[in-house]
């Protein structure tokens, strides 16, 4: 007669558990969550953004254009819908577009040469649309082009999460200095909570400038021989 073996329960245990395990790990036929694939969508995403910065920053650029001099304001639009433009108020911003466009070979600015050969409101005119004021001060200052930053923000209130956010954003237009538009680029809009709105378009620039600065220069290698006045530099 055979005798009856019974399992150790402490065995039976890590066998169940093995067992839960190796089904667990399996693959799914036809899918299969990973939590990695958040991951893996990110670094393709950042792998497209890269080459068509690349793919921008190839762009021929003749040696005349590159000899032009660029002039670089950033302002900032109110509620009320006035911009207000004091340079001062912008100083990393600036930095991180003219840095970028001075290691690509462009002519620029200074935040001081800026504020000593052109008023502030003939700044403001370059943000009301004014062509005369701004042609003027164009060529006084010797610019041969104007690059407008702005900054954009919209505030409200984020039901789900119960907090006030302000989504903000910047554009950028690259025109001749007279008037002709040549590029237009922008840092997407994203939402955060807090009310430093320079702080949070700085924040937002970092994390696009190359983006930016990429197609703006790729734009005005194409485009700008054909928008060059002929009387704007000295």
């Amino acid at each position: 007669m055979s005798s009856l073996v019974l399992p150790c329960p402490r065995l039976a245990r890590q066998a169940s558990l093995a067992a839960f395990l190796v089904a667990f790990a399996a693959p799914t036929e036809g899918q299969g969550f990973r939590f990695s694939q958040e991951s893996d969508a990110q670094r393709a995403a950042e792998a497209v953004r890269e080459q068509r910065v690349a793919e921008h920053l190839s762009t021929p650029c003749r040696q005349a254009l590159k000899d032009k001099k660029i002039m670089l304001v950033i302002g900032e639009q109110q509620t009320s819908g006035r911009v207000l433009a004091l340079q001062e108020n912008y100083g990393p911003h600036f930095h991180l577009i003219n840095s970028r466009l001075r290691a690509l070979g462009l002519q620029t600015f200074t935040p001081d040469e800026i504020r000593k050969q052109i008023a502030q409101a003939e700044v403001d005119a370059y943000f009301r649309n004014d062509p005369d004021a701004a042609l003027s001060a164009s060529r006084r200052l010797g610019a041969n082009f104007i690059l407008r930053g702005l900054i954009v923000s919209q505030a409200s209130f984020n039901p789900i999460v119960r907090v006030n956010q302000v989504s903000v954003g910047m554009g950028f237009t690259l025109a001749a200095a007279n008037g002709k538009t040549i590029s237009d680029a922008a840092a997407n809009a994203a939402s955060y909570a807090g009310p430093d709105v320079r702080a949070m378009a700085l924040t937002l620039l970092h994390e696009q400038v190359d983006e930016v600065v990429s197609k703006l220069y790729s734009d005005y290698c194409r485009k700008a021989q054909d928008s060059t006045p002929k009387n704007s530099a000295r």
